[in-house]
């Protein structure tokens, strides 16, 4: 007996010592376990995102459109950039809806309301922020486009009607105008100066929640080659992770001195709402449009008539050119214009302009838009190997304008024509001489000299670079120099011996591209 109250004491102690380290009775801290410097940094920090808030909210506005008509491009499957699947083919619609989207309003695509003169309105919520005292608002333009009528509500709940002063669909900016100017414009900051990790809070309308805030940080800048407004669009979006969501369109990403740097425009994401990669147009480019719109009406741009190319390494090394050289390629020059005049011609490397160096192709595209007409400007190129400078005076867009934009560009069904041919089959492709009856049939011009694409070798070289029937080699790089293709036979001995040969490729009238082939393998 006495056996076993020894061992029921012992299963009592044994439980109560599990009891224990398991934690069931262990005492809980009575704070958290933070320094008394950390719990002051930690306060700051917090008064400082509660004080901005307080300072841009007053400023920022929820605007609220209802549009007449067919469907409009809302964004949510309207504007969107495909997302590689999991073999590199694509996006698979049953994992991902969309990848680049615009948004506007709480359920994405419009849905249709009550009929009112016999017309379907739909309508959307985006967002805004007071720009000047003179009661102008800026947004985006998908926000705003097509639109009927647009309502202005302030941070405390006045409501407006507004008027719509001009768009840019290029750059995304908008600006609308109500007759209230009471209230504060929102101080602007500069972009230029950003630098990567800055905490940033955006400001808007989620899922029309209005007077919503999210913080985050700039977790990149210069993101310029996402065309996420179309080939020929102006862009150097500010990449952030503060949230940003559908109705945020058009609201402001401001830094901690509450001055906005950037208007919140895009996301990218896998499903509806934020995963954590946002885009805001910066404020340094935005109220350059902005400030064309309301004295305007549009946006004066310039142009100098070149039909350009990135400089790929391989490109570089064919031109005789270091390879790390940062720079673009002149694929076609419009003759007469101010390019032209400056006596750039094809295959020279544009390595500066305005005394500053090119980074890229859209960043040049976007310098060269922002630069006054009929100055003089500085530009800096390589030919033959040789650096070179000269002069050049942009010229307003309107009056630069290359021939296929003039018209609507129709790719024509490909047919045999019985002109002599020659199969290039370690590049994969066949090429045949040009005529004026071919060039027209393919859409070039009549006059166009070069040799016709008629047919590729699927999973060849000339396929893997883009090539497609129909389309129009015009030059080829040769002892490192850009030479014009005469014919058949030049071709041909041009490409005979070579491992690596770089092309160039029209594919419309004034456009095209230069493409470097290798050979295959054997």
């Amino acid at each position: 007996m006495k056996s076993n109250a020894v061992a029921w004491a012992a299963l009592v102690v044994s439980s109560a010592a599990l009891v224990s380290s398991s934690g069931l009775i262990r005492p809980l801290p009575a704070a958290p376990k933070i320094t008394p410097e950390g719990q002051k940094a930690a306060h700051a920090l917090s008064e400082a995102f509660g004080s901005v808030a307080e300072f841009a909210k007053p400023s920022v506005v929820q605007i609220s459109v209802e549009k007449k008509g067919g469907v409009p491009n809302l964004g949510r499957g309207n504007r969107r950039m495909p997302m590689p699947g999991p073999n590199g083919n694509g996006i698979d619609p049953k994992d991902l809806e969309e990848m680049f989207k615009r948004f506007f309003g709480p359920d994405g695509p419009a849905r249709p309301e009550k009929q009112q003169f016999g017309t379907p309105r739909l309508g959307g919520v985006g967002s805004g922020f007071v720009y000047d005292d003179r009661g102008h608002i800026v947004t985006n333009n998908h926000v705003v486009e097509n639109s009927g009528k647009i309502t202005v509500t302030f941070y405390d709940g006045v409501e407006a009607t507004a008027t719509l002063v001009g768009t840019d669909p290029q750059t995304d900016v908008a600006v609308i105008k109500v007759e209230k100017t009471g209230y504060r414009p929102l101080p602007k900051g500069s972009s230029g100066k950003l630098k990567v990790g800055e905490l940033v809070m955006a400001v808007g309308s989620p899922y029309s929640l209005d007077q919503s805030v999210t913080t985050g940080i700039v977790s990149a800048t210069d993101r310029n080659e996402l065309e996420l407004n179309g080939r020929n669009s102006y862009e150097s979006f500010i990449q952030t992770d503060a949230a940003i969501n559908p109705g945020n369109s058009g609201g402001p990403l401001v830094n901690m001195d509450g001055l906005v740097i950037g208007i919140n425009s895009a996301i990218m994401t896998g499903g509806r709402g934020n995963d954590g990669v946002g885009f805001a147009i910066p404020i340094d480019l935005a109220s350059t449009v902005a400030d064309n719109l309301i004295k305007n009406g549009k946006v004066k741009r310039s142009r100098v008539g070149l039909a350009l190319e990135p400089l790929a390494p391989v490109m570089a090394r064919q031109l005789g050119l270091d390879p790390k050289v940062k720079g673009v390629v002149v694929g076609n020059v419009l003759k007469g214009s101010p390019a032209d005049k400056a006596g750039l011609k094809a295959g020279d490397v544009i390595t500066g302009f305005n005394g500053a160096p090119i980074v890229n192709l859209p960043s040049f595209r976007l310098t060269v838009a922002s630069s006054e007409s009929g100055r003089d400007i500085a530009l800096s190129y390589w030919r033959d190997g040789k650096e070179h400078s000269t002069t050049i005076v942009p010229a307003p867009a309107e009056q630069v304008v290359f021939e296929q934009e003039r018209a609507v560009e129709e790719k024509p069904e490909v047919k045999k024509a019985e002109t002599p041919k020659a199969e290039i089959s370690d590049f994969g492709l066949e090429v045949q001489t040009l005529t004026p009856e071919l060039a027209g049939q393919f859409g070039h011009d009549k006059g166009s000299k070069g040799l016709l694409v008629s047919e590729v070798k699927p999973g060849g070289p000339a396929a893997e670079a883009g090539l497609e029937p129909g389309q129009v080699i015009t030059k080829v790089v040769k002892d490192k120099k850009v030479q014009t293709v005469t014919s058949l036979k030049d071709f041909q001995s041009m490409t005979s011996n070579a491992d690596e040969v770089a092309l160039y490729v029209e594919v419309a009238p004034n456009r095209g591209r230069f493409v470097t082939l290798s050979k295959t393998k054997k």
